[in-house]
């Protein structure tokens, strides 16, 4: 089976024809910016006019809450509803569902080679399973077992105020509330978060090579240039704001797997992830993770790991086509 999959987030915007076996394979897809995208339906037609036949089945994973067909995405400029965009695509079995929704549909396709583990653990077969992961924004979602399977269940739980747990937690958390009123995790877990974090610390502070920093601040993507300076040691607050950001991570991580009960384990999906893979490994992350008082047993118990595939996305999307209704 072939199907057009989506996955639609703040940054980018990536289309693909999938096919479906016993391992999907990605035939052929596009990747445009999402904010230069003035429409769904035109960015969508303009790519299968390339493609040889138009698919009967697609589905596309969405950065924002998906209610009744229709979504409105949080840090995207245009609201989708899936009904008319099936009668203009003429793709009669069309979902639109929320994107950590689709990464939780490809998760029975992962490999060992597309994870990197930072707790082993001890998975429960019949467990559910949370995912999480920071981007443009903070994506969430959970599996629960439902008759021989799992069912796939979206989440705004990126948007739950933030808890700080200490005294610089809490200066941070009135840094923000000074610029949005209500902290969400949100806020600080997203690349928009990690600059965010970075100038909290910057703020009313001079050091070497501060003035380089900026400059490249000012030339490229903000928490690309932050997490390699991190990454790199090759800057003290750059450094600090990662060690911040992924403590935050490991908290909130552990917060959503005590909320889901996620014995079946926790994955950490996303761009970011990715990209700060190293710095997860060092044990910050599953230090915060696991500072849950007299549930740290518990948490000690869950395998966590982080998805090193980028097209997860794609295939969890194309995963969900496959059940699409016509």
């Amino acid at each position: 089976m072939k199907v057009l999959a989506g996955d639609i987030g703040g940054t980018h915007a990536r289309l693909a024809i999938v096919e479906l076996g016993d391992r999907a394979r990605i035939l052929a897809e596009r990747t445009a910016p999402s904010q230069e995208v003035r429409s769904v339906a035109e960015l969508v037609e303009s790519f299968l006019a390339g493609q040889p036949e138009r698919p009967s089945r697609a589905c596309f994973g969405i950065a924002g809450p998906v209610v009744n067909g229709m979504v409105s995405g949080t840090n995207l400029p245009w609201t989708l509803d899936a009904r008319e965009l099936a009668r203009s695509l003429r793709i009669p079995a069309l979902r639109l569902i929320n994107d950590f929704e689709a990464a939780a549909h490809a998760v029975s396709r992962l490999e060992q080679k597309d994870l990197l583990t930072l707790q082993q653990g001890e998975r429960d077969p019949r467990g559910a399973i949370a995912l999480i992961g920071a981007g443009t924004g903070l994506g969430e979602g959970f599996l629960v077992r439902a008759g021989s399977g799992f069912s796939v269940q979206a989440s705004e739980g990126g948007h739950a105020s933030f808890a700080p747990e200490d005294a610089r937690g809490w200066e941070l958390f009135q840094y923000l509330a000074a610029r949005h009123g209500h902290v969400s995790w949100e806020r600080v877990l997203s690349g928009p978060g990690l600059v965010a974090v970075f100038e909290f610390l910057a703020a009313g502070r001079e050091w070497s090579g501060e003035q380089a920093l900026r400059a490249e601040l000012a030339r490229e993507d903000k928490g690309a240039v932050i997490s390699r300076h991190a990454l790199a040691q090759s800057d003290p607050v750059a450094v600090a704001a990662l060690d911040l950001f992924v403590d935050a991570y490991g908290a909130q991580a552990g917060n959503l797997a005590l909320t889901v009960l996620a014995t079946g384990g926790v994955y950490l999906a996303g761009g970011i992830a990715r990209q700060i893979a190293p710095k997860l490994g060092d044990g910050s992350f599953m230090n915060a993770f696991l500072r849950k008082g007299r549930m740290a047993g518990l948490l000690a118990r869950m395998p966590v790991q982080v998805i090193l595939n980028p097209d997860v996305g794609l295939l969890g999307a194309a995963a969900a086509a496959a059940l699409a209704d016509s």
